[in-house]
């Protein structure tokens, strides 16, 4: 939940904070926690203490308000509405050079599914997650932070203006992958696209449309994740994972 008036953003849940205060402590402008978690943020009201921070115990209903979720797990920390990076070829071509691997959003929208891969892209050591501008998941909020559990804090969130345009940018620089229900290679082969001393950017899709054409038209290969049972020819029941499960088996892929 964000104060517009103090151009904040509300973190909480027991693990986000935690990450927060173990690496960002300076962000932290105000801190409200519950009886029963006080103890263990001791430490960080010391900090905030000596920076003249806020730090108050709330009931967990004033916690509820502050957030604008009943999953706040009895604390709150109140930091600077995070700033996303606009894009460039600076950034771009220090990837290259050192051979990082990157996530492209395309039209994923949902908070939760955004937190969630966030979260997975920092278990497996992928730090750069792009996102258009004119999709709803541009504004990293309470919910998506809350859920990539501690992930927000390792990985930078990167913005365009146009996902189609990037990816031309990068025709012949890094292996660009989309993920597609069609496609004939599997999340298998990842590891063997990765060989061949070019980052890959794995692009991840709406999970009822997918990519979009013009995204998919873009690609350099395009992967899907199987299971045993297409390779007897029988009838899968669910046609698709969730974006979020799909991109950990996706990750651990490129990176084993």
């Amino acid at each position: 939940m964000k104060n517009t008036k103090r151009n904040e953003l509300a973190v909480c849940g027991f693990a986000a904070v935690k990450k927060l205060e173990k690496n960002h402590p300076e962000k932290i402008t105000r801190l409200y926690f519950t009886e029963e978690v006080a103890p263990k943020f001791g430490g960080l009201c010391k900090k905030l203490a000596k920076q003249h921070g806020i730090y108050n115990q709330k009931p967990a209903s004033e916690l509820e308000k502050l957030s604008g979720t009943v999953h706040h797990q009895g604390v709150v920390a109140m930091i600077q509405s995070p700033e996303i990076i606009p894009l460039d070829s600076e950034i771009t071509d220090s990837w290259i050079e050192n051979c990082e691997n990157a996530v492209l959003l395309d039209r994923i929208g949902n908070a939760a599914n955004f937190g969630a891969i966030v979260r997975s892209a920092a278990f497996f050591g992928i730090k750069n997650i792009i996102i258009p501008l004119d999709e709803a998941q541009t504004s990293i909020t309470t919910s998506s932070y809350r859920v990539a559990e501690g992930g927000m804090e390792y990985v930078n969130i990167y913005s365009v203006n146009s996902s189609v345009r990037l990816l031309e940018a990068l025709k012949g620089k890094m292996i660009r992958v989309g993920t597609d229900l069609s496609a004939k290679k599997t999340a298998e082969e990842l590891k063997n696209l990765s060989s061949g001393g070019k980052p890959v950017l794995i692009i991840l899709g709406n999970e009822e449309k997918g990519i979009s054409d013009m995204v998919r038209k873009n690609c350099d290969e395009l992967i899907i994740i199987p299971w045993d049972g297409m390779k007897k020819g029988k009838e899968c029941v669910i046609d698709s994972l969730n974006v979020a499960q799909a991109s950990s088996i996706l990750f651990y892929e490129l990176m084993k």
